[in-house]
């Protein structure tokens, strides 16, 4: 049996309260909500914290507003966040995401600002410490060599977040809070292509909400690839979103691949601009993507067959988009209907 280590736990009843409790323990510290991900890397021994803070019962962090677009508090559960109004008719593609993470249980546990925040995920390190340490320990954890691939100088752990592709595609901002202030920037800002260092949060920040536009005009979809219709993290997740005119032209489109890199990779999608989603065009920007994934040997399934298969997943998003009923091409792959 897998046991936590030991740590202190404080559980601040406000925002302001948890920054000042950050900024005091410093690096040993770290943030609790649903606890889905970092419980059991704490059992792993791959995160031994020495502070946990939990913010779960914040109130400010559980908050939803409208406004010019919608802003979703980071202390949403993935389940709550599914009972927002509109959000399946204004943001489908962010609700599409939410419903594919893990199970109910899981669901009704696990934070949006978690699922944002979820730590990189490779075979080697996602083990219990003794078969890390039967094995040689690997460089994220305790390491000095990327067992994927030993002659790597970083860590190439998979971003496994189904949230994270699905908001950058509709331009979603957070807002992240510490002691000395606070600041706001592009989703797409806070990832960067390190398996390690994979957030550009700093230890002491809190992100407290996400802010969606309006988005009057578009349109969203989010398709996923894993082995089991439930519970399992992506192989493969594809975000698009785009702004189509009367007559179906693209007037703006965004197009982001999640679990082939260390970091959400969003894709060049200008080419489609101007353009009908027509088969043609699908195909050009699904081969355009294919190219630019860079599955690795460190999740479920065959790399080369992940790759080869992007392609297929752009083009279920894109045909969604378009209008075409992709229902049973999603039950079969998703096997339920989102």
């Amino acid at each position: 049996m897998m046991r936590l280590p030991w740590f202190d736990y404080r559980a601040p009843g406000s925002l302001e309260e948890a920054a000042k409790i950050l900024a005091w323990e410093g690096a040993g510290a770290m943030l609790v909500a649903g606890g889905t991900d970092l419980l059991p890397n704490m059992k792993r021994r791959h995160q031994m914290p020495r502070t946990l803070v939990s913010v779960r019962n914040i109130e400010e962090l559980k908050r939803v507003s409208n406004g010019s677009g919608l802003r979703l508090g980071a202390g949403l559960t993935l389940a709550e966040l599914l009972e927002v109004r509109g959000l399946r008719d204004r943001y489908r593609g962010l609700a599409q995401a939410a419903a594919q993470v893990a199970t109910p249980q899981l669901r009704n546990m696990g934070t949006l600002g978690g699922n944002l925040c979820l730590d990189t995920r490779c075979t080697y390190y996602n083990q219990n410490y003794e078969w890390r340490k039967a094995i040689d320990f690997c460089m994220k954890k305790d390491g000095t060599v990327c067992w994927v691939a030993t002659a790597s100088k970083r860590c190439l752990a998979v971003s496994s977040t189904d949230t994270a592709p699905a908001l950058i595609a509709l331009g979603a901002r957070v807002k992240l809070v510490s002691a000395a202030g606070e600041r706001e920037i592009a989703l797409a800002e806070l990832y960067q292509n390190d398996g390690i260092d994979y957030l550009k949060r700093k230890p002491d920040e809190i992100l407290t909400a996400v802010a969606l536009p309006k988005l009057e005009g578009w349109k969203s979809s989010y398709w996923k690839l894993r082995r089991r219709g439930s519970f399992d993290f992506p192989l493969l997740g594809v975000a698009a979103a785009a702004k189509l005119a009367a007559d179906g032209t693209v007037e703006e489109a965004r197009l982001v691949l999640g679990a082939v890199s260390s970091h959400p990779l969003v894709i060049k999608s200008d080419a489609l601009r101007g353009r009908k989603l027509s088969d043609e065009a699908i195909a050009e920007i699904g081969a355009a993507a294919e190219s630019r994934a860079k599955p690795m040997d460190n999740t479920d399934m065959d790399l080369r067959w992940r790759k080869h298969v992007v392609a297929d997943f752009v083009g279920y998003a894109l045909r969604e988009l378009r209008g075409d009923d992709m229902s049973a091409t999603r039950l079969r792959t998703a096997r339920q209907l989102v």
